[in-house]
């Protein structure tokens, strides 16, 4: 296996091969589904191709609570089944596939009844524990326990004595979306699969009733392409209809969008060394550690506006602020929110008139000859979902196909990526470069990281943090530009790196200095760096403003004020 570089000539690549023969299997959608699913066809030894209308995990998946987890509330909904399925892919993802991005995170749920609550809610959490022991890779995590309101507040002093009688702790894990759909694509790419993003699917072809390929538009570049293949995989979430409709058939299910939207604050306005779990009278709520931050999440309400770019209102903030100040001894304002992000959950619709009680299941159809259809699910179980959906399509392909291996497959950085910490202080000493730089780089590419340090090596001014945003270094920049697919500004402060919600000028002052360190790898002048930089000024102004609105509608007119970037 070799370690797939994403930059732009690999990019013009994948492009040009997918058109030059027939593909097994063509994935359309660059969210995790579509990256795992793409990862699965490959690693079956299946000629794969994938591409993606705008970034990597631009829509659904760079916008969730960032948790990989069984989803404890689901219990109560008696869905056991899938409670079991995703402890199981949470335990996978621990320990074998990507320990350098996923991270076990503990959270304290307060009891506020005396006596029956603890049972209650102790007897699910136990549930949850059991059940991730049994599915054979739970042994990773500790245990949950019960704690008295004094060993409560010692762990979270944030909490007003009077918001609880007592607590649970216990733990799940989390990761950085993005950052793991950028390295499942490459993963892919690094087992064959041809990638290529900001490249649009805007039909498909037909042969009879059968479906042959799809005519796709390089957004950037501005050409056309038809790329054949056996069988399309359709993984687009939310837009699962939109491309339904391509093909002339009616679905045979439909996906409803549901809106959540999360805040992000500094660490020090929320004293506590763990997660906090709450309910509210629809769902759950969480405070999620989050390296310097705090996240703060999620809504869930019914979303029928602009899918590529929801938009938060004044009311979903305040929502959430209300709902966390009532158990927060120093309450949260307007003024600590750092950043704010808004996604939409795709769910499957007709089973209830109520999002939050749509189901999380997926379903696979094949509704005409060559295309299968994925949808529904949720992140944690995206490994199943693609499992499922290459699946269907072998069914379509006239030749012996072996059986999903991904189970086996860690994700590129994984491999040597505990050695590597292990040697993280000798590291700091040969390279130069600060231990707690040297761990911060390990937690996000793994063993990869010995790639970033060879471009501080030739360069050691790429060893310097950012200017207006000091948790990532430059080198991380380039690298993003050059080796992980980033073709905008926007997707380096989006996605390869948090820096849009993490910092109280959402990026803007970054938008600069990381404009100029793309330049070269990508081919810009002056005039595009003055507009890739302009765009992204834009765009956090009509978010802002889109925030400060009473409502979906009036949200929604705002943030489309800017549009998206110009291709170059």
């Amino acid at each position: 296996m070799r370690t797939a570089t994403l930059g732009p000539v690999q990019r013009a690549e994948a492009l040009a091969a997918m058109a030059e023969r027939e593909l097994d299997v063509l994935v359309v959608g660059g969210g995790v589904v579509g990256a795992g699913t793409a990862l699965d066809a490959a690693t079956r030894g299946l000629s794969t191709g994938i591409v993606e209308a705008r970034d990597w995990a631009s829509g659904t998946s760079s916008r969730s609570s960032k948790l990989i987890h069984g989803g404890l509330r689901y219990l109560e909904m008696l869905d056991f089944a899938l409670v079991r399925e995703a402890l199981k892919e949470r335990g996978l993802l621990l320990g074998r596939l990507a320990p350098h991005l996923v991270k076990p995170v503990p959270f304290l749920y307060p009891l506020q009844h005396k006596g029956w609550e603890r049972w209650y809610a102790g007897s699910g959490v136990a549930l949850y524990d059991a059940m991730s022991v049994s599915s054979g890779h739970g042994r990773g995590l500790p245990v949950h326990r019960h704690l008295s309101r004094r060993s409560a507040l010692r762990v979270a002093p944030c909490l007003k004595r009077e918001a609880l009688v007592g607590a649970l702790q216990y733990y799940d894990a989390q990761m950085d979306d993005a950052r793991f759909v950028a390295t499942l694509v490459r993963t892919a790419a690094s087992y064959g699969a041809q990638a290529a993003n900001r490249a649009r699917v805007t039909g498909f072809l037909r042969e009879g009733e059968r479906v042959v390929g799809a005519r796709v538009r390089d957004v950037e570049g501005g050409g056309e392409y038809e790329i054949r293949a056996k069988q399309i995989v359709n993984a687009t979430g939310v837009w699962t209809d939109d491309t339904q409709a391509m093909v002339g058939e009616r679905g045979q299910f439909h996906v409803r969008a549901s809106k959540g939207i999360h805040l992000v604050v500094p660490k020090d306005r929320i004293h506590s060394t763990t997660g906090l779990i709450l309910r509210t009278e629809k769902s759950v709520l969480f405070v999620i550690p989050w390296g310097r931050h705090w996240i703060v999440g999620t809504t869930d309400t019914d979303w029928d506006l602009d899918k590529a770019h929801p938009a938060a209102s004044s009311a979903d903030i305040d929502y959430l602020l209300e709902h966390v100040n009532s158990v927060l001894a120093v309450p949260l304002t307007r003024d600590d929110v750092q950043g704010v992000y808004a996604g939409l959950r795709p769910l499957l619709a007709g089973e209830s008139d109520a999002t939050s009680k749509l189901s999380r299941e997926h379903t696979v159809a094949h509704p005409v000859p060559g295309l299968v259809v994925i949808a529904g699910g949720k992140y944690t179980t995206y490994r199943v979902m693609a499992k499922d959906a290459v699946d269907e399509a072998v069914h379509g392909l006239d030749q012996r196909v072996a059986a999903c291996v991904t189970e086996d497959v860690p994700l590129l950085g994984a491999e040597g990526y505990r050695a590597l910490w292990n040697a993280r202080a000798r590291i700091a000493a040969r390279t130069g470069i600060h231990v707690v730089r040297v761990e911060h780089l390990l937690n996000r590419y793994g063993s990869l990281t010995e790639d970033l340090i060879e471009l501080i090596v030739a360069d050691p001014s790429l060893g310097e943090p950012l200017g207006a945003a000091e948790d990532y270094l430059r080198a991380e920049i380039v690298y993003a530009a050059s080796h992980e697919g980033a073709r905008h500004l926007d997707d380096v402060l989006t996605r390869r790196t948090r820096i849009s919600i993490e910092t109280f000028d959402r990026g803007t002052l970054s938008a600069r200095e990381c404009a100029e360190l793309m330049a070269p790898v990508l081919g810009w002048d002056a005039k595009q760096i003055e507009k890739e930089v302009e765009h992204y000024e834009k765009r956090v102004e009509a978010e802002r403003e889109s925030q400060r609105q009473p409502d979906d509608l009036t949200a929604d007119a705002a943030r489309l004020g800017a549009p998206d970037i110009v291709p170059i």
